[in-house]
């Protein structure tokens, strides 16, 4: 497991708030630390699958104004199956599998209404193994996935931690 320490977050998070700010930037208002060990503690993190850096399209952009939560309910042994069904529409944006209520979770982005009722109703309820689903269109969407931050609760425990141990 990747073991993360406060300087790892501080580099995530100025990441996070923009994915190609160069080392040098980061050095710069990290203040503590050399563009090239940034270089190579980013390196590092993408070589273990902690992080990974690319675009992020939005959906709006292209057209896609409308989207929706939909909640599956499936067959106890066909949910993987559904799921990676799910995961191969071009509209839809987000699958997971979840225990509880409901068995799979997706969102999925259209250009209207018209768009999602078709989807969910003429091919999501057709796939073999859905019982049922429930939509909620979403209007506003607060904070995205893409925009999560490490908490400064795991950051201070991090450094506590540094802390303890140089203190020894």
């Amino acid at each position: 497991m990747y073991e993360f320490d406060k300087t790892d977050i501080k580099i995530v998070n100025l990441l996070l708030e923009d994915g190609r700010m160069s080392a040098s930037e980061m050095s710069r208002r990290m203040g503590d630390i050399s563009e090239r060990s940034i270089r190579y503690r980013v390196d590092r993190m993408i070589d273990d699958g902690v992080i990974q850096i690319s675009a992020v399209v939005s959906p709006e952009a292209l057209g896609f104004t409308i989207k929706a939560d939909v909640w599956l309910e499936v067959e106890s042994d066909l949910i993987f199956e559904v799921a990676k069904k799910m995961a191969a529409f071009e509209n839809v944006t987000y699958v997971a599998c979840g225990i509880g209520q409901n068995d799979i979770s997706i969102q999925v982005v259209a250009r209207d209404t018209s768009e999602i009722y078709y989807f969910v109703t003429e091919v999501v309820r057709k796939v073999t193994g859905v019982r049922k689903t429930t939509t909620s269109i979403v209007p506003i969407i607060l904070k995205d996935v893409y925009q999560w931050r490490v908490p400064e609760r795991i950051a201070n425990e991090l450094s506590e931690k540094e802390a303890a141990t140089t203190s020894k």
